[in-house]
């Protein structure tokens, strides 16, 4: 049975873990589960979620998901059934880069404000580890460029060559801070800034202007192509 309230999904299956959440009422509930194998991992982690807040699939009135960047497998994941509950029961889908959930929990936080006053000229940039020794890279700032994919010496020598101060958001391999990737030259977010809040999700998913590409997936990085051979 329906328990009558529409609820929303939030959804990130671009890497491990794999997050879901819905809040229901004043309550947040969240599932994370450990793995590369989102197309195993989505349904049941979906119905242990549902469980938890006594709801069912056709309560789900809205999705919010993570485009990319991330895992290819993963992105399509939750592009595939945020596609197939808009078509089957015309929920509303919205969504946004991990690049830009970041931003905003960056953003958002009393350091970046700090920063940002003793900084004006300075921008907010988001790593993210993508395989190996690589790395995609977005910089919010007036010349609004696209995200990058790049090596992690490319990526390296394009901070250093920025020119204006820079506050980082983001993590290196196994969910490392930054500061050992690009050493200390640089303000850092806060651990909890830097990996996706199940409350940003839902916060972002009110907002109309994330209707727009949202079933559009950001890869980068083509499926089983590396940008730098290992050693």
């Amino acid at each position: 049975m329906q328990s009558g309230e529409k609820l929303t999904l939030g959804m990130d299956t671009s890497g491990s873990p794999l997050l879901l959440t819905v809040k229901k009422g004043d309550k947040i509930f969240s599932v994370r589960r450990k793995g590369v194998k989102q197309e195993k991992l989505l349904f049941p982690a979906l119905e242990s979620l549902l469980a938890k807040a006594g709801a069912q699939m056709e309560d789900i009135g809205q999705i919010f998901i993570i485009r990319g960047p991330g895992r290819f497998t993963g992105i399509r994941i939750s592009l595939t059934f945020a596609s197939m509950m808009q078509f089957l029961n015309k929920t509303q889908v919205r969504g946004a880069t991990m690049f830009e959930v970041l931003a905003r929990q960056a953003e958002t936080s009393r350091a970046f404000a700090a920063w940002k006053k003793q900084n004006p000229q300075g921008a907010l940039a988001v790593v993210l580890h993508a395989f190996r020794e690589e790395y995609f890279l977005q910089i919010f700032d007036e010349e609004k460029k696209g995200p990058a994919w790049l090596s992690r010496e490319e990526l390296l020598n394009r901070l250093s060559a920025y020119g204006k101060p820079l506050f980082l958001a983001g993590s290196d391999k196994d969910a490392h801070p930054l500061s050992g990737l690009v050493g200390n030259s640089y303000a850092f977010a806060s651990e909890k800034d830097c990996f996706v809040r199940p409350a940003t999700l839902l916060e972002m998913a009110q907002e109309a202007s994330w209707s727009q590409n949202a079933l559009e997936p950001l890869y980068l990085k083509p499926a089983r192509f590396e940008l730098v051979q290992p050693k």
